[in-house]
């Protein structure tokens, strides 16, 4: 049988308060950490309250923080951030809000570098299959479709 640590609900407090403070994390995230201790549902309940009181815990900053880092450090999209915070039970008021803090020109600015980048790494001689190779790219990264087509039908027409 294996034997796995128990922890009180102060160590846990304790445990999470420094989980939280090294990164935002969602609540779905801590509630499976807290599941992963093996804390029982009432405790878990005490630790996120707590948490949530302490400021240690905060989706709407969370939110934010998720959306600016994926945005400059992976070039995802509006589609692709919106999926991937739904995907962790974000409130749709709470992703509204990321968005919303999102500026225009330096999104636009993304874009357009991304698809530089990319459009330099394709080597597709045929130009249907690389325009198809570009859009499927942009898509995937959660870039909107009216853009990515505007932009792939300028530069490949």
């Amino acid at each position: 049988m294996l034997k796995h640590k128990s922890y009180t609900v102060e160590e846990a407090k304790k445990k999470l308060e420094n989980y939280c403070a090294y990164q935002e994390r969602c609540h779905q995230d801590v509630r499976q950490k807290l599941q992963s201790m093996h804390m029982i549902p009432e405790a878990i309940d005490q630790t996120m309250g707590h948490l949530i009181k302490h400021n240690y815990l905060n989706e709407e900053r969370f939110s934010k923080a998720y959306v600016r880092g994926k945005l400059r450090q992976k070039y995802w999209g509006k589609n692709r951030l919106t999926l991937e915070l739904k995907k962790r039970d974000v409130s749709k008021h709470n992703i509204k809000s990321a968005l919303d803090e999102i500026n225009e020109q330096e999104y636009n600015d993304i874009f357009e570098k991304l698809v530089e980048k990319r459009i330099n790494q394709l080597k597709e001689p045929n130009k249907l299959k690389r325009k198809k190779k570009l859009v499927d790219y942009l898509l995937y990264r959660g870039w909107e479709s009216f853009l990515v087509y505007n932009k792939v039908n300028e530069l490949i027409p």
